[in-house]
């Protein structure tokens, strides 16, 4: 549903969720971490430094914290930065019109509902919820390493 940049988007903010109040983490770590490629992350850490959902500190005891809490951050600001159709209205075919009511396409009528459900989902689930997982639940942020790596 969500590009791979959006998903990592949103795994290596799970994690500085996860870590927020504390001292910045490194790219490299935030990559071993997470399972996030380093050359591809730092591309995603600059997009989300320029929207101004993390900031970037170089030298000593530098690098990446998040710059506003995990519990007033909600999901679409994260992925709005790199999918921006996915928080706005959008066409489930890809057609580079507006779709609308008044300008379907085939899907528009079929995809609408479920659109909306998602729509609403990332305005109203915050960093904090996904980064915290079940109680109980140990490192909920990080997937299984064996399903990252391709065979």
């Amino acid at each position: 549903m969500f590009s791979a940049t959006s998903q990592y988007a949103l795994r290596a903010m799970t994690l500085l969720a996860s870590r927020y109040r504390s001292a910045p983490m490194l790219g490299r770590e935030i990559a071993r971490e997470t399972g996030i490629p380093s050359n591809y992350l730092s591309k995603i850490l600059a997009g989300l430094n320029k929207a101004g959902l993390v900031d970037a500190t170089r030298g000593t005891g530098g690098g990446y914290m998040l710059t506003v809490s995990p519990e007033s951050l909600t999901l679409d600001r994260i992925v709005a930065v790199f999918d921006r159709d996915m928080v706005n209205p959008c066409c489930l075919l890809g057609y580079s019109r507006p779709c609308s009511d008044e300008n379907a396409c085939t899907a528009h009528f079929v995809w609408k509902d479920t659109r909306q459900q998602l729509v609403n989902f990332l305005e109203n689930t915050t960093l904090a919820e996904i980064s915290q997982g079940r109680p109980g639940q140990k490192n909920a942020f990080l997937p299984n390493p064996a399903l990252l790596m391709p065979e």
